[in-house]
């Protein structure tokens, strides 16, 4: 009886598919035709003790890559470790188990925490192709998950990671739902609350669709990458920290949905819910503060909308035995002056400075949301804790604090400027009365943002101004000419990026 050899030596491919385990074999490969595997199918690959669920991508042209040899994207790499020589073993894996749980929502049915878990063990596990998680997401969104669907994808969300054990202190945390550009107040807030003396070990995220995240911000100024060790000291010596999460272990199932759900762009208050509470739980933290922009293009876009995803919130966080406080905040234009890390961070240490011309905006939302942050604390004053944020921030002791976090993540930097500007102006006169979130965002991102660090746009206008033909509105921000002409071109081709109204 012959046996058919399924190995394969391995080589890295080089290629960034984005926490998707991908495997490129040729279409000449012997296990590709000996297995009947086919572009996109789901292979399981071996190596030792170790085994993931990968995509399988099929080169009609491979001349890059050796005949019979199969090479791993940097996700599918990072997780096998292989050394020099190694040979993975390639076959077809067992159905995944709760492919039955995700049909079953589809067509309108109420999962349990069973059903749940094993969704999540399954994508953890990379068991699930994208059409798989496409359909989950789907199912889930709008009003499609309840509340207490919500409650039970956040506990199996959050136990799918590690949480955090500060031994019984109190730990506080802050998040923004999102959706609106240069809303940096996290770096802020942090700095305040840690020199108040509580502890608020604050994850992040990277920018997905956006012009910068937080992490993206922070990292201008300092190492954000670090490990839970390392979090850890941090927050041990400072009190707090501002890092990335996602070279953390906690609620780690999310950023592979986020993966998923970004491109499809669906608005959906329970995965946003269980996203957001099953981080702040697994940090850790029991005291939450979150803040929701609300306004026409923002990512909540109606008072009826934030009352709703307010109602979830609370239900969720009671359930987890978290206490929080829900602030709605304006969202009708953007935050300070700068849109792209560099140029938030700027703003950022702008506000912690007291310069003179720090935006005022940003200052307030910051000391807003400190405050609230403070009042949660037990035994404190009621309504006392904006007058406590803005005395820690205007004597100084913010600015200390946020410098000594940063050299305890791994040293302070200042940050730069792009090499190239150029300044759109208006047309019209009249008063200014909205500026577009969501376009005005992808100027920044055509410019560059977030990739390249120092691109993005600087705000010349705000919301009240009284505006004349020739006045400057904006300054784009751009790494190289060729990104600073493409946001230039989107930008002159928008109108009502900036609602101009005449007097009178």
């Amino acid at each position: 009886m012959t046996t058919i050899d399924n190995t394969l030596p391995l080589t890295r491919a080089g290629i960034d598919t984005y926490r998707q385990p991908v495997v490129f074999m040729r279409e000449d490969c012997h296990v590709c035709r000996a297995e009947g595997f086919a572009a996109l199918t789901r292979i399981e690959v071996t190596l030792g003790g170790r085994s993931i669920i990968a995509t399988l991508n099929v080169l009609t042209d491979g001349d890059w890559l050796p005949a019979d040899t199969a090479a791993l994207s940097e996700e599918a790499w990072a997780i096998l470790q292989p050394e020099p020589g190694d040979r993975a073993s390639f076959s077809h894996p067992e159905p995944p188990a709760s492919v039955s749980a995700i049909r079953a929502k589809v067509y309108g049915e109420t999962l349990g925490q069973d059903q749940f878990d094993a969704i999540i063990l399954d994508v953890l596990d990379h068991r699930l192709s994208d059409l798989d998680l496409a359909a989950f997401i789907t199912a889930c969104a709008g009003e499609r998950l309840s509340i207490a669907e919500t409650i039970v994808l956040t506990r199996s969300m959050q136990a799918a990671g590690e949480t955090l054990d500060w031994g019984g202190a109190e730990v506080f945390d802050k998040h923004c739902v999102g959706g609106l550009p240069g809303n940096r107040t996290t770096p802020i807030v942090v700095s305040i609350v840690a020199a108040a003396g509580l502890m608020i070990p604050k994850t992040s995220s990277r920018a997905i669709t956006s012009p910068a995240g937080t992490a993206d911000t922070m990292e201008v100024m300092a190492p954000v990458a670090l490990d839970i060790p390392a979090l850890r000291r941090v927050v041990e010596a400072e009190g707090g920290c501002i890092v990335w999460g996602g070279n953390l272990a906690l609620s780690p199932a999310d950023d592979l949905l986020i993966r998923i759900e970004r491109p499809l762009d669906f608005d959906s208050d329970g995965q946003l819910v269980a996203s957001v509470l099953s981080k702040k739980a697994a940090v850790g933290a029991r005291r939450v503060l979150i803040d929701v922009p609300v306004g026409p293009t923002a990512k909540v876009r109606s008072a009826d909308s934030a009352t709703a995803l307010e109602t979830r919130l609370r239900a969720v966080g009671e359930a987890i035995d978290l206490t929080l406080s829900i602030h709605q905040s304006d969202g009708t234009a953007p935050v300070g002056r700068g849109i792209g890390p560099a140029l938030e961070a700027q703003d950022v240490l702008a506000v912690l400075r007291r310069d003179k011309d720090a935006p005022a905006d940003l200052r307030d939302r910051a000391l807003d949301l400190a405050g609230a942050l403070l009042d949660l604390a037990p035994g404190a004053e009621t309504k006392c804790g904006r007058a406590a944020a803005e005395r820690l921030l205007d004597g100084g002791a913010a600015e200390a604090k946020f410098m000594a976090i940063c050299e305890a993540q791994g040293g302070f930097s200042e940050p730069g400027e792009a090499r190239y500007h150029a300044v759109v102006t208006a047309g019209t006169t009249g008063h200014l009365t909205a500026i577009d979130n969501r376009r005005i965002a992808r100027i920044a991102k055509l410019a560059g943002a977030p990739r390249q660090k120092l691109a993005g746009l600087r705000l010349l206008a705000r919301v009240g101004d009284r505006i004349d033909p020739g006045r400057p509105l904006f300054e784009i921000h751009a790494e190289t000419l060729g990104e600073l002409e493409y946001a230039r071109s989107y930008a002159d081709a928008q109108t009502g990026l900036f609602a101009i109204v005449e007097d009178g």
